[in-house]
């Protein structure tokens, strides 16, 4: 889809905070696809449309989990999460995306899952990194991104479940697994 176009529907969906995150991610995904020779088209598309679901009622995402037969312990964590892959399920019905790349993306960019794509760590290390974020490490997060995906990665991970342990939350197994994979296999 023209770059364009996917912008305008994905603004109708979003807050004008959330639309310049997803500027930043956008441009941050193109940056890391020239660095680590992915599709820039593919990465274009999936940070464009990676929040398309982050302001949907949480009723209507916990219906959606549930008539698509999502992994139902979703249901059991932060609705934080349900947004990535009800988002998948969305920009195919309602946008018509159906590069099986592109949705998986969007569908692991919150969770991250054991075995992701170059493209899924992008949009995953994207998100988290892209020029709008402020908070303690994400200067170096930045920097590990310019050099080793997987790093950058491992670090998004790491400092994603320090935080929710310091809340007292529970981390989705998928998290945890995608942290181990990454450790494993780099």
């Amino acid at each position: 889809m023209e770059r364009n176009k996917a912008l305008a529907i994905v603004k109708e969906q979003l807050t004008e905070h959330r639309y310049s995150h997803t500027i930043g991610v956008m441009e941050t995904a193109i940056k890391l696809s020239g660095i680590f020779g992915a599709d820039k088209k593919k990465a274009e598309e999936a940070a464009i449309f990676h929040d398309y679901a982050k302001f949907r009622p949480k009723e209507e995402m916990m219906e959606i989990i549930k008539e698509q037969n999502m992994k139902k312990d979703l249901l059991l964590y932060s609705g934080e999460l349900w947004h990535a892959p009800v988002g998948a399920y969305l920009v195919q019905k309602e946008a018509g995306i159906t590069d099986p790349d592109v949705l998986e993306a969007i569908r692991c960019h919150t969770s991250g899952k054991p075995g992701m794509s170059l493209l899924d760590k992008i949009i995953f290390v994207a998100d988290y990194i892209e020029p709008g974020r402020h908070f303690p490490g994400v200067e170096e997060a930045r920097e590990l991104a310019k050099k080793d995906i997987n790093k950058a990665a491992i670090f998004a991970l790491k400092n994603t479940i320090a935080f929710l342990l310091k809340k007292n939350q529970a981390v989705y197994p998928d998290t945890i697994n995608t942290y181990n994979d990454l450790i494993l296999n780099s």
